[in-house]
């Protein structure tokens, strides 16, 4: 019953980013047609703000915290609209991006921690499931095997988190750390959807390769 449920709010949150990312393409496009810069300065804005957001954290703040989540991932995503629109992609932006990612990712749940708002077992656990969804997906990547799947993916755990923070100010603090629970548990999962996507893409790939060899 309980997999039911969360199984329905990731599929409430998937509905709610297909319609979200038009518009917010249609907002950044213009912004990024002027911000005529080096994307990675963007990319380092970032975590600044995710500082900022756990600085709240700790301080008791969640609704600032929860909105200042919001406009990290909103420069989290203008460094990539920019380095696009401008034609400045480079492998070590992509790298640059996703380790400030992940000392976001980490630095947000310190401060949750340290606000006393859950368990720093439940923090710990956060953080770790959130590494090893993106190590799995970079390990199978460097293999040359695709593995962009699963159900929390960081836009997914970052929604999740920031609304799990806003209702807290208001409702209750028992409102982030269930979705805290919810992250831990998807990402998790996540993990697991990703070996097994790797696996499958492996044995197929492996059959592929026998017949071929058959043939010849």
């Amino acid at each position: 019953m309980c997999f039911k449920k969360i199984y329905k709010l990731k599929e409430y949150i998937r509905i709610m980013l297909e319609r979200f990312r038009p518009l917010l393409k249609r907002i950044l496009e213009p912004i990024a047609k002027r911000i005529n810069i080096n994307p990675n300065i963007i990319t380092l804005i970032s975590p600044i703000i995710a500082i900022i957001s756990a600085i709240f954290f700790a301080k008791g703040n969640l609704l600032l915290g929860g909105i200042f989540i919001l406009i990290a991932g909103i420069f989290d995503v203008l460094d990539g609209a920019i380095a696009r629109y401008h034609n400045r992609s480079s492998n070590f932006g992509a790298f640059l991006d996703s380790t400030m990612d992940r000392f976001s990712d980490a630095i947000l749940i310190f401060g949750i921690i340290l606000g006393g708002f859950i368990n720093w077992i439940w923090g710990v656990l956060a953080i770790h499931s959130a590494f090893t969804v993106s190590y799995v997906r970079a390990s199978a990547e460097s293999k040359g095997i695709p593995c962009n799947i699963g159900i929390a993916e960081r836009a997914v755990r970052l929604i999740i988190l920031t609304i799990g923070a806003i209702i807290a100010s208001f409702a209750g603090a028992i409102w982030i750390e269930i979705a805290i629970v919810v992250l831990v548990i998807l990402s998790y999962f996540t993990v697991i959807q990703r070996i097994y996507h790797v696996w499958r893409f492996s044995k197929n790939k492996s059959k592929n390769l026998n017949k071929h060899q058959e043939i010849l």
